[in-house]
């Protein structure tokens, strides 16, 4: 009964991967190693969980490639827009961790790496792509897949949904030296080997990342309500009868 537990368990931790959006339709989940690794369980209690996941659907085993997520035929509910507050708190949760556990695994080569993409964002040409790749090593840095698949998937949100890029590009334009100051401090807690000052320093990264995002929010909305009273208040205005 206990192994019965564990393995749908697991089904239901895989579904919510999927349902979230982090394995979406076409990716391939993780080996069977990785995940008895990722969730300390067997082997065996994978294989259930995947075979589970076959019956309701929701994957898809090609022999020799791997586990594929499948679309749902009729999905139950659809995806609620993911607004730019929510990306960025869901990225500080999760890549908050992945520079913790970086701090614990990165390698010498990727130490490197990650100096020349900090070094790269002082340049305006190659600032944006140099960020990128920054959080891309760290993440790789992980040497977890399922750390990795979860912050390649956040970054691809980041790119592809327009109101996220729009509301992204009003505050990553301003203070290149605060950008660059948090990502420095994130590089040094990372080369040092300190686990609990790399996730603090992802946090406060992102803590003014998204407090610049309400700023940004409530300048437009006061601009709104200034162009809507302007438009009332020359509507309404009596001055042009006295004329």
């Amino acid at each position: 009964m206990k192994s019965r537990r564990l393995f749908w368990s697991i089904v239901e931790k895989l579904e919510d991967l999927i349902d979230q959006g982090i394995c979406p339709a076409g990716s391939r989940l993780p080996a069977e190693r990785e995940l008895a690794q990722t969730y300390n369980v067997s082997r065996p209690t994978i294989r259930e969980a995947i075979i589970a996941l076959e019956v309701r659907e929701r994957v898809e085993v090609k022999t020799g490639s791997g586990v594929y997520v499948i679309a749902q035929k009729n999905p139950q509910h659809s995806v609620k827009p993911i607004s730019a507050f929510e990306l960025t708190q869901a990225r500080a949760l999760i890549e908050g961790e992945a520079a913790a556990l970086a701090a614990s695994t990165i390698s010498d080569d990727e130490v490197t790496a990650l100096k020349k993409a900090l070094s790269d964002m002082a340049s305006p040409a190659l600032a944006d792509e140099a960020d990128q790749r920054f959080h891309h090593i760290i993440s790789q840095a992980t040497h977890n897949h399922a750390v990795q698949l979860s912050v390649e998937n956040l970054w691809e949100l980041r790119r592809s949904t327009p109101e996220i890029v729009a509301a992204y590009n009003d505050v990553c334009s301003q203070g290149i030296d605060q950008r660059i100051k948090e990502h420095t401090e994130i590089f040094n807690a990372i080369a040092s080997k300190d686990t609990a000052a790399a996730r603090k320093a992802m946090h406060s990264h992102f803590n003014r990342l998204i407090n610049a995002l309400f700023d940004a929010s409530e300048a437009r909305e006061l601009e709104e309500v200034k162009r809507k009273t302007d438009k009332t208040r020359g509507l309404y205005s009596i001055s042009h009868l006295s004329k």
